[in-house]
């Protein structure tokens, strides 16, 4: 694949690169099998969803003194007492959340596609994956991926003082690569943190990956190109030759 004139490409990881929203209710669905076998007409759902929307809402402080481990032991705990007004128990709440981050991790996969596409772009480009989170929760995935030999560089928000959508995490990648932000585009599918950022930053280009097929609202960035998965990534480049 010949480059003329991008010589960067950023790649978000989460539901991006991997299915990350797949391997979750994998991780959920385990959970679950593991509640039947220790509650009694419990509402395995109800906790798990509360679950879910803690991690969702999320703020984590490194700075704190907890690690991301016991904060998100901690959310199951509260999401079991919250659905069954008991007291469940720290070795109930462990044991549901590292079934649910084992699980998770174990179920993160790039897949032959998207490694094909990723091997065939470096040929030509110099990639930089460029991801939110918590660095523990980040690198951890990275490993279990091992895809971090694929990327010229790889830089995890929670290391930084800011995250995307902020143009300083940005600049931070282009001075890794030596490059300038119109040399580079930023593919991801978050329209408030990718291609916000990338916006933000000034990059030559940013293309969302819309899976569900939905489209931008009024208050949100509007993205140069979008495509329905990373793998059409090529005709981006096309375009922009």
């Amino acid at each position: 694949m010949e480059n003329r004139g991008i010589s960067v490409i950023l790649f978000d990881l989460d539901n991006t690169l991997v299915d990350t929203a797949g391997a979750g209710k994998a991780a959920i669905h385990k959970v679950s099998e593991l509640l039947k076998n220790k509650l009694d007409h419990a509402n395995i759902s109800d906790m798990c969803e509360r679950f879910v929307r803690k991690l969702f809402e999320e703020t984590f402080d490194p700075s704190s003194g907890q690690t991301i481990d016991r904060v998100r032991i901690n959310h199951w705990y509260e999401a079991i007492q919250e659905a069954e007004v008991v007291d469940p128990g720290q070795s109930l709440a462990s044991d549901c959340y590292y079934t649910w981050k084992t699980t998770r991790l174990q179920a993160l996969a790039l897949s032959p596609e998207v490694l094909a596409l990723l091997e065939d772009l470096r040929c030509s480009y110099k990639l930089l994956l460029l991801t939110n989170g918590d660095s523990q929760t980040q690198r951890e995935k990275i490993e279990a991926l091992r895809c971090e030999g694929l990327f010229s560089a790889v830089v995890v928000g929670g290391e930084h003082d800011e995250q995307k959508p902020a143009a300083p995490i940005f600049t931070h990648c282009f001075e890794l690569l030596g490059v300038k932000p119109e040399d580079c585009i930023m593919v991801g599918d978050s329209l408030d943190t990718d291609i916000q950022g990338g916006y933000n930053a000034g990059v030559r280009a940013t293309v969302w990956i819309n899976k569900r097929g939905g489209f931008p609202s009024d208050n949100t960035v509007t993205p140069d190109y979008t495509i329905s998965s990373v793998l059409d990534l090529p005709k981006v480049l096309d375009n922009l030759r």
